[in-house]
């Protein structure tokens, strides 16, 4: 697992802001980053207030389009200009 020392801040915020896209799937982020969705988890736990922390986990939890294997879809409609793939 990454610790946030070793990410830039420009990281992390990239990695914050993929985590609460709705259409972004963990994946994602551990192909662009390298974090495990376990490692997203306790970056954002670490990053966020614990009331922010615990919206973000209920908005996550269950929802398929974090996951790609749940997804109904293969790609979504919108993508990043900042995204990799």
């Amino acid at each position: 697992m990454k610790k946030s020392p070793d990410l830039a801040p420009e990281t992390i915020d990239r990695v914050i802001e993929m985590a609460w896209e709705d259409r972004t799937p963990f994946e994602a982020i551990e192909l662009q980053f390298g974090l495990l969705e376990k490692d997203v988890i306790a970056l954002m736990r670490r990053q966020m207030k614990p009331s922010s922390f615990l919206m973000w986990r209920e908005r996550v939890t269950g929802r398929n389009t974090k996951h790609t294997q749940k997804r109904g879809f293969i790609e979504g409609r919108f993508k990043s200009d900042r995204q990799k793939t």
